[in-house]
């Protein structure tokens, strides 16, 4: 069954999902015959596909993973922001012109609904970022050294084989013990199909674990305690104690 983007109207088939599993896997060895051998079509296919998924601005670009630390010892900070809703884009657009900027992330409502990756020479040159995030109207919440950084590809766009034998996160960790985790709740997870609220009341879920977004169908939602966690819902958690078993198997059930 095909899935509708509700942007572009473009309907993403298996082959489609597929090609895009393959590329955020790692796009830098993902020729197109060996994205055909894993999918079982042509090369030909697979180079048209991937011309059309570009052309649908479905795929946007190709990324490095840079671990800058080792390059001279930069370092990388994470400002979470709060920026008036109807003003996030154009700030995004300035936050950009800012030396040292990198990853922009735009949230759906709430407060710090604006998160800014940026690397810096040293502490004084982040310094100097924050600075420059102010004067442009972003009110710096908190800001945060990021020690690791991992990403791995959607796995609901993988074999069903991967998809059961990685647990489908993504995890950011922050100075001290705070982590931001991308978790795709799976069907049989103990929050699934459950409010936020009851998920605290029955200790499914601390009040820790702060639920900051849910991707769900292509559109960002702001949870608030009577939001349901679904199925296949992708969702942002912010811990300051950091990620422990309790909190990842909530959503991705257990391991076993």
């Amino acid at each position: 069954m095909r899935r509708q983007d509700a942007e572009s109207g473009y309907r993403l088939d298996e082959i489609d999902r597929r090609i895009i599993y393959e590329l955020m896997a790692d796009a830098r060895a993902s020729s197109a015959p060996k994205i055909a051998e894993a999918v079982s079509v042509s090369p030909g296919t697979i180079r048209n596909r991937i011309e059309r998924l570009e052309e649908e601005e479905i795929l946007t670009g190709y990324h490095a993973h840079v671990d800058f630390e080792r390059t001279s010892g930069r370092l990388t900070a994470l400002f979470m922001c709060s920026v008036p809703f109807a003003e996030r884009e154009s700030v995004a657009r300035a936050a950009y012109a800012i030396p040292g900027v990198v990853n922009i992330r735009l949230l759906m409502g709430g407060r710090r609904n604006f998160h800014v990756l940026a690397v810096g020479e040293d502490t004084t040159d982040l310094r100097r970022i924050g600075t420059a995030l102010s004067e442009i109207g972003v009110e710096i919440e908190d800001e945060m050294l990021v020690e690791h950084e991992a990403v791995q590809p959607y796995a609901p766009f993988g074999p069903d084989e991967d998809e059961r034998r990685k647990p489908p996160t993504d995890f950011v960790s922050l100075s001290g013990d705070s982590e931001v985790m991308e978790l795709t709740v799976r069907t049989d997870a103990p929050i699934a199909d459950v409010t936020i609220s009851e998920a605290v009341e029955r200790g499914v879920i601390s009040d820790d674990p702060l639920i900051i977004a849910i991707e769900r169908e292509g559109d960002v939602l702001t949870p608030h305690g009577d939001t349901h966690v679904r199925p296949d819902d992708v969702v942002t958690v912010f811990s300051r104690g950091g990620a422990d078993d309790r909190t990842v198997n909530a959503f991705i059930g257990s391991s076993e």
